[in-house]
């Protein structure tokens, strides 16, 4: 009878559900944003070089952004609902930042057309505080 528990405790395993996620994993992802923020924010500085010095801002607006909501997304296992919140900071990374910077390292505006879903998700992430 033993096994048999085990083989239910398995399989529940492996069918987590989103809500059941341990809240400090969150801390996990920040963390790997964190090393991609400082690597991308470094690269921005010392080594991208844009011809047109427009996209050089963007690239540090993408950093910037990208840093700040990273050392937000460490509060998420404290706040009341932490999924909602870390997930709408991680889409709003992910949006907001990861279009502008292939938006400067591709000098083309055209790739920054998630920015705006990813700023109404860092909006709704602090927003999400309020509830």
């Amino acid at each position: 009878m033993r096994p048999e528990v085990q083989v239910k405790t398995e399989e529940r395993r492996q069918t987590m559900k989103i809500s059941e996620m341990d809240p400090h994993h969150w801390q996990k992802i920040a963390a790997v944003s964190g090393i991609a923020a400082i690597g991308l924010g470094t690269y921005g500085f010392h080594i991208f070089k844009p011809e047109k010095p427009v996209f050089k801002e963007v690239w540090q607006i993408a950093s910037l952004y990208h840093l700040f909501h990273t050392a937000a997304l460490l509060a998420a296992p404290i706040t009341k609902r932490p999924h909602v919140f870390g997930g709408l900071m991680t889409a709003g990374i992910l949006a907001f930042s990861g279009s502008c910077y292939t938006a400067a390292y591709l000098e083309d505006r055209k790739y920054s057309a998630l920015a705006p879903f990813g700023g109404f998700a860092f909006v709704a992430g602090w927003a999400s505080l309020l509830f």
